[in-house]
């Protein structure tokens, strides 16, 4: 629950323009004691010395209180004033900031360096932390704390470290307990699943009591288990329901369990449900299911307890590859997922004037692997084995990576012993369009006309089934020194189809400084003034000129 707080007319009007879109609701000033209990977040529409006095008296332990952030009368800035990690005000003022066109105030020594923080490290394994947190913060930022890692997870950058016998603080991360030390931070990923089978009606005592032993006999957090799983027949199971709750039960079909191979079958359970496992299987199974191709060893054997039996079964990391498209060059047209998946990244693969946009972006302590013109395929490969080492790898190519870029050269390559995650960019033929008007209103083709990798009768095939087609094509890579005369070749091909007056627009270095936008006739164009900086986009024969933009009717009328 998000609520928000205003006293003048100005704030007033800020808060109800702002109140939609965090889903949030304006209150009077006397009613924040009441609610104070019960928020996720406040914001406040006052000077921060008011804003102090109010919540000052409220404010009780940092890791449950609610986050804080000030907005000035003029929306200038949004002030995160307090919880900025735990309490979420962090990330609401960037977002408060956003919406009302403000300037983000946050001055938490990790965001304000940019440096990998605890609470960063957690937010990036969606894992919990367990220790003081600010106190790691602070020797991660001095380069006195030591982070430890057995279990490989791809970690973000993290800044330099000393030896573990100097440290000042030790950040451990992993799914095991481990000894009680003031100076020991606990960062726990998500990483077990739990199976369970059991008689009709067993108690939810019974059930607790068993998965308990998977911490207390072989040392696995608790808060590391992500879910939980069973065979569908207990799907319905009052006991170990309640005693998993608020968590939700995933069940399967016996036949899938008795699929799955397990050390300890048991022909007895197989002639009551219909599968020789149902915890160890379980556990296997949903693991398998929710790691999609990591690794998955079953780490807890079979455990009896009074009419149930549990198993855990752990998910093990893998690296992690990001295929980043960076749009067209503008920041503005970064998509914001970009910039958060290059701050995760603790290595960054690119074209060296790819990399130069984002350099500013990225976290001290990111390695660089930048490189020219024409070593696209050594690129994917460098970015796919250093995934496979275990690093957290992000490929950044322009435009969308997945259009005549980094992603097929990565993924060709990339085994299922890789999470890649892809983050979609604006790429040239969207920003081209956005700039000569609507010209893809209609149907419409993407065509290379490098023959690099392509023979060129292959591509002079699929040219002219374009222009016999009737489709607004839109030409990559249409003219280079050493290849000028495909381009002429290409429009030939459509004037043989296409009306002399067919508009034709051309966009050089979209979004970026030296933005050139043009058009002619069909008839009329010079691909001599086309270079490898430029798209160029052939209008289909429904395609017109209106108030000097491109557009292509949606319906086949022009209406």
């Amino acid at each position: 629950m998000i609520a928000l707080f205003a006293v003048t007319d100005a704030g007033r009007r800020a808060a109800a323009e702002l109140a939609p879109a965090l889903d949030a609701r304006v209150h009077a000033l006397d009613e924040l004691p009441e609610l104070w209990p019960r928020l996720d977040a406040a914001v406040f529409f006052l000077a921060t010395g008011a804003t102090v006095r109010l919540v000052a008296p409220l404010l009780a332990d940092k890791r449950t209180d609610p986050g804080v952030v000030c907005v000035d009368e003029a929306r200038r800035f949004a002030v995160a004033l307090a919880g900025g990690h735990e309490g979420g005000a962090n990330a609401l003022a960037e977002r408060v900031g956003a919406l009302l066109g403000a300037q983000p105030v946050i001055t938490t020594a990790s965001d304000a360096t940019a440096t990998t923080g605890v609470h960063d490290l957690a937010t990036a394994l969606d894992a919990v932390v367990d220790g003081d947190a600010a106190a790691a913060g602070r020797a991660l930022l001095d380069g006195t704390a030591v982070v430890e890692n057995p279990l490989g997870f791809p970690l973000p950058p993290l800044p330099g470290r000393q030896q573990s016998h100097f440290a000042d603080v030790r950040v451990v991360v992993s799914d095991r307990v481990h000894e009680t030390d003031d100076r020991v931070v606990r960062v726990v990923p998500p990483t077990l699943v739990v199976g369970i089978g059991s008689a009709r009606g067993v108690p939810a005592a019974a059930v607790v009591a068993a998965i308990r032993r998977i911490e207390t006999e072989h040392g696995f957090d608790l808060r590391a288990v992500r879910a939980y799983a069973s065979v569908d027949l207990k799907a319905d199971e009052a006991g170990i329901l309640a005693a998993i709750a608020p968590a939700e039960l995933r069940t399967y079909p016996a036949e899938v369990l008795a699929r799955v191979a397990v050390p300890n079958p048991s022909e007895v359970v197989r002639a009551e449900v219909g599968t020789a496992s149902v915890a160890e299987a379980a556990a296997l199974h949903a693991a398998a299911e929710l790691g999609g191709g990591a690794p998955v060893e079953l780490v807890v054997e079979k455990l009896k307890g009074e009419n149930v039996t549990v198993a855990a079964a752990r998910i093990r990391p893998r690296g992690r590859l990001a295929i980043v498209g960076l749009g067209p060059g503008a920041a503005d047209l970064r998509v914001p997922r970009a910039e958060t998946e290059l701050r995760r990244a603790s290595v960054v693969v690119g074209l060296d004037q790819y990399v130069d946009q984002v350099r500013r972006l990225l976290r001290p302590g990111t390695e660089i692997r930048a490189s020219g013109l024409g070593d696209e395929e050594q690129r994917a490969a460098d970015a796919v084995a250093l995934a496979a080492k275990g690093r957290a790898v992000a490929l950044i190519g322009s435009g969308d990576a997945g259009v005549y870029a980094m992603a097929s050269p990565a993924l060709q390559q990339a085994g299922a012993d890789i999470e890649v995650v892809g983050v979609p960019g604006v790429t040239a033929a969207l920003a081209a369009a956005a700039l000569l008007g609507a010209p893809l209103g209609h149907d419409h083709v993407l065509i290379s006309l490098s023959d690099l990798h392509t023979p060129w009768p292959v591509i002079e095939r699929r040219i002219a089934a374009a222009a016999e087609a009737d489709l607004v094509t839109c030409f990559y890579n249409p003219r280079s020194r050493d290849r000028h005369w495909q381009l002429g070749a290409a429009l030939d091909a459509f004037r043989a189809h296409r009306p002399p007056t067919t508009p034709v627009g051309a966009v050089r270095q979209a979004g970026r400084p030296g933005q050139r936008v043009w058009t002619a006739p069909l008839a009329e164009f010079d691909p001599a003034e086309v270079d490898m900086l430029t798209t160029v986009v052939v209008g289909s024969s429904a395609t017109r000129m209106v108030a000097g933009r491109m557009v292509t009717p949606r319906g086949y009328r022009w209406s």
